[in-house]
């Protein structure tokens, strides 16, 4: 029987917008763009800061992949908390779940430099039963140790347990694990996946 429900957070609970958030601060500029993108998400860059590592050495190491676009890199670092937008629906959702019986926990990759930028828009977490941040354990999905310290954290059953994420390997990480999970690609899709799960189990 299902008892627990975890969410991730970006792309999840809330919405996350990578591209669209560096398109708005430089429009009509695809090649910068492009390499924009990857200067500051690839290449496990922005990974050390969910893992926790210190924001001004992340920072540097973008600088350092891309230093002709230091000015634009330091812009988009500045201004990052505007890539995450409220969710509107994500209040009813929770008590959706909690109403079915069961907890509400999330699992995030997330940085607390990232938590300063934007601390609003995580303003349902008093709604939650608990969680943990990536950069709080050091650890980050789909690495197996952060499955593992969540259920550590809560006394989870994993077999008991549905797990929500946009990202694919996250996903395929929880259930290497033994959670069951759901990739979110539409609001009304997972919801509909997760309540196919809660009826069924």
């Amino acid at each position: 029987m299902i008892n627990t429900v975890i969410f991730d957070i970006g792309g999840v609970l809330v919405r996350l917008d990578w591209e669209g958030f560096v398109r708005r601060l430089f429009p009509g500029r695809d090649e910068l763009i492009s390499e924009l993108l990857e200067t500051v998400w690839g290449g496990g860059r922005w990974d050390r800061l969910d893992a926790g590592d210190d924001p001004e050495e992340v920072l540097a190491s973008m600088i350092a992949y891309s230093p002709k676009h230091e000015a634009e890199i330091r812009k988009i670092f500045a201004n990052v908390g505007d890539t995450l937008i409220k969710r509107p629906e994500t209040p009813a959702w929770i008590h959706s779940v909690k109403s079915q019986g069961c907890r509400a926990l999330f699992l995030s990759n997330y940085s607390h430099y990232v938590m300063e930028c934007n601390p609003g828009v995580l303003d349902f977490l008093p709604l939650l039963d608990g969680g943990i941040f990536s950069c709080d354990v050091r650890l980050i999905k789909p690495q197996r140790e952060i499955y593992a310290a969540l259920a550590e954290k809560y006394n989870l059953v994993p077999s008991e347990c549905v797990f929500i994420d946009d990202v694919a390997r996250n996903v395929e990480g929880a259930r290497n694990f033994g959670y069951h999970a759901i990739q979110f690609v539409t609001l009304q899709q997972a919801q509909e996946d997760l309540n196919k799960i809660l009826e069924e189990k």
